[in-house]
């Protein structure tokens, strides 16, 4: 009888020891999936096209992302209007999880304080801030990067950014940005943010900080005003993403 209570107290001891020494159990690694779509608005200049391009296929490779959706207008096709940039967003968010996934939008073109244009043919419209966010609303994904490289973008801030939206743009929402010229590459905020911080940069906000700089010393070398890039939201994108800019699914940087 009483070797075997001793018995029982000294495999109760063991157990309560292992079940202490354990490691305790990790919770699995978020690693949502990142949808892009790019948009070039402004058919009348090549730039646009080639700029959205070529942030989609650098987004893509920095963000491990699937799918890409590059549509662009350009002299000899209209394939953007906004209703259709609208349909987009909305397919695109059928196929994701709306909750964990991220969804990040680039559009490229001229802007106003009334918005970006969109022009397709001898058709040119106005995407406003507000037609923006309600399509956003209406894809249903919770959580999206917003980048828009047009004149007078900080417009777009107030009514898109919030802890769940991070949103970049060309400019503030009183001054142009520049660079908008055919048959070149990049204007200067694209050139600036994708084509040169993106490619190293450890996050989102590191190649905006590291963009901005660049921006503001060419636009001073070249006698512009300043056109002031701006950033704003997104506290919980950096939690879904994990902080760093993934090196794409494969683990190789582009």
């Amino acid at each position: 009888m009483i070797f075997s209570e001793l018995i029982k107290r000294l495999t109760a001891v063991l157990l309560a020891l292992m079940a202490f020494s354990a490691p305790a159990a990790l919770p699995a690694e978020a690693n949502p999936n990142v949808a892009v779509l790019a948009f070039g608005l402004f058919g009348a200049q090549s730039v646009f096209k080639s700029e959205a391009t070529g942030a989609a296929s650098i987004i893509a490779q920095r963000l491990g992302a699937n799918p890409v959706i590059v549509r662009a207008n350009t002299k000899i096709r209209d394939d953007v209007t906004v209703a259709s940039i609208g349909d987009a967003l909305a397919a695109a968010g059928q196929s994701m999880d709306r909750e964990n996934d991220v969804m990040v939008v680039i559009l490229t073109s001229h802007g106003s304080q009334a918005g970006v244009a969109v022009q397709a043919g001898r058709r040119l419209e106005i995407l406003s801030p507000a037609d923006l966010a309600g399509m956003l609303n209406r894809s249903g994904v919770r959580h999206r990067v917003v980048i828009i490289s047009a004149c007078y973008s900080g417009v777009f801030l107030r009514p898109l950014a919030d802890d769940d939206t991070l949103v970049i743009t060309a400019a503030d929402a009183d001054h142009s940005s520049f660079g908008c010229r055919d048959k070149v590459k990049w204007t200067y905020f694209g050139d600036a943010f994708f084509n040169k911080a993106l490619r190293h940069a450890a996050d989102l906000r590191s190649a905006f900080a590291e963009a901005r700089t660049l921006v503001s010393q060419r636009e001073m070398r070249d006698g512009f005003p300043s056109s002031n890039p701006q950033i704003a939201g997104g506290k919980n994108i950096e939690l879904v993403l994990g902080g760093d800019v993934r090196q794409g699914r494969n683990g190789s940087s582009p």
